[in-house]
């Protein structure tokens, strides 16, 4: 990791392409776009309508003409085209030329874990069609926990967990790098699933996309805990007939239909501590898991990790940005890398 920070410190700007939300880093100026993946376009003449929080908006109200897209899946740009015209646009033209300003333009992004070589070059080319002359990728685990704090490069076990949109990352970090990893293809996208798929076997019952994570929230406080209301009320469109309609939604079935896919992330935990030294794991009994990622702010899920493993489980201070702060640190040269002193003889 000692000669990467030394090509990161070169770096200028810094991307975070997520299945849910892009975040851009510039060196100097800090976080300038968090906005969400998505992009609408005009399918009779291709131009691009919006970006970001608007295109979001826009989601399953478009006419037939618009299209709405997510150029990034799984961490991974899927169309690598749109994915160049929408950070453009979040970027805009006062950013664009200051980039375009500095020789030999540098970009770092982050990678999900394993990610393959197609992944990896479409990140790149991405990133080259924006300019930069030279693009250095960088582990979102290692990104995640050098932005909410942890000592990555010191000899002692450091757990982490990224819960994004569309997969979940679990590794064990010491000494600057990863010693055992886990990626699920579980996330909050998965989550929002379960409801919308609950709802619709049990109510008959249509959720409209933009009330799944409002549903969420009105499990109460406490989330994934038994101590919430017994029932919320919740708006959606009859399947058969196709009117509105408002039912009691029993919160205890939703907490058991949002705990099925969580298992298998319960599953990815123990594969990894499994795989992990004894050593290392006698470290992480008194550190526990730090939970990074929009989707670690899912009400009582800290609690359920908790219960489940028996270990401390912590959520970083702002969750959602770690990855791309983590960055922004290496990029500004606050991390410093392990020096080795060697015994005087």
């Amino acid at each position: 990791m000692t000669a990467s920070l030394e090509r990161l410190r070169r770096c200028h700007f810094a991307v975070d392409l997520g299945a849910a939300r892009t975040r851009v880093y510039v060196k100097g100026a800090g976080l300038v776009v968090d906005q969400p993946s998505v992009a609408a376009i005009n399918t009779r003449t291709g131009a691009l309508l919006a970006v970001g929080e608007f295109a979001e908006k826009m989601t399953g109200r478009t006419p037939d003409y618009i299209r709405v897209m997510r150029p990034v899946s799984g961490g991974t740009v899927v169309d690598i085209e749109m994915a160049q015209r929408m950070l453009r646009q979040l970027l805009g033209d006062k950013v664009r030329r200051s980039l375009r300003r500095r020789p030999r333009l540098r970009a770092a992004a982050c990678t999900p874990h394993d990610a393959d070589p197609l992944a990896q070059r479409a990140a790149i080319e991405t990133l080259v069609g924006l300019g930069a002359r030279r693009v250095e990728l960088v582990d979102t685990l290692i990104a995640a926990a050098v932005g909410c704090g942890l000592p990555v490069e010191q000899p002692e076990a450091t757990m982490i967990m990224v819960c994004g949109a569309a997969t979940t990352q679990v590794a064990v970090l010491c000494l600057g790098s990863i010693v055992t990893a886990e990626r699920i293809p579980v996330g909050g996208e998965a989550v929002d699933r379960a409801i919308v798929q609950h709802l619709r076997h049990q109510h008959e019952l249509m959720l409209p996309s933009q009330s799944v994570r409002p549903l969420q929230l009105a499990l109460s406080g406490n989330g994934l805990t038994s101590h919430g209301p017994a029932s919320t009320e919740i708006h959606g469109r009859d399947v058969a007939t196709g009117l509105a309609r408002s039912v009691q939604v029993d919160t205890a079935a939703v907490r058991d239909a949002i705990q099925t896919p969580l298992t298998a992330v319960l599953d990815g935990i123990g594969k990894v501590l499994r795989a992990c030294p004894p050593d290392l794991v006698a470290d992480l009994a008194d550190r526990g898991i730090m939970m990074v990622g929009g989707s670690a702010l899912l009400p009582g899920l800290d609690q359920m990790l908790r219960q489940a493993t028996g270990m401390p489980v912590h959520i970083a201070e702002r969750p959602d940005v770690c990855a791309v702060q983590g960055l922004g640190y290496m990029l500004e040269g606050k991390i410093s890398p392990l020096t080795l002193n060697p015994l005087a003889l």
